[in-house]
């Protein structure tokens, strides 16, 4: 599958379609199951504050993979991601009063990096509860 986003239709400043995605406990329990993480920071209410946390967190990995979602959504083809990285600025507090967290993602095309290759840099937002969770949140991708 092929990304459906044509480099030619794509300027640097196009916004990609924001998203938001819910977080539960059940979440990260069904994340830890597939991840093999079940580290209790994220499921230990008690252990995550016994080690200075403020609650149960989201995995970083899960917090960078629905940041991403943003991206492959936009292109139709995970595949077009050729390059992703991220800092890790702030947890995702998760506490278990039947609502939740909430990562809210915004993205925009910064830069066509290779006409040869089709390839522009996407800068992504990733936020919860008001701060900012990833920084330097950029993608790479290859485009039709």
């Amino acid at each position: 599958m092929a990304a459906v986003i044509a480099y030619d239709d794509v300027a640097v400043g196009t916004e990609l379609p924001a998203q938001s995605f819910p977080v539960t406990r059940d979440t990260l329990v069904r994340y830890a199951g597939a991840s093999g993480d079940f580290n209790p920071i994220h499921w230990n209410e008690r252990f995550a504050r016994e080690v200075g946390l403020p609650d149960v967190i989201a995995h970083g990995m899960f917090t960078m993979a629905s940041a991403v979602r943003v991206v492959t959504d936009w292109t139709g083809d995970p595949g077009a991601v050729v390059e992703y990285g991220v800092r890790f600025t702030k947890p995702v507090v998760v506490p278990d009063d039947g609502t939740g967290a909430l990562i809210e993602v915004s993205a925009k095309v910064a830069a066509k990096l290779d006409d040869a290759a089709r390839t522009v840099r996407v800068d992504l937002t990733a936020t919860s509860a008001g701060q900012k969770v990833l920084g330097m949140s950029r993608a790479v991708v290859r485009l039709a």
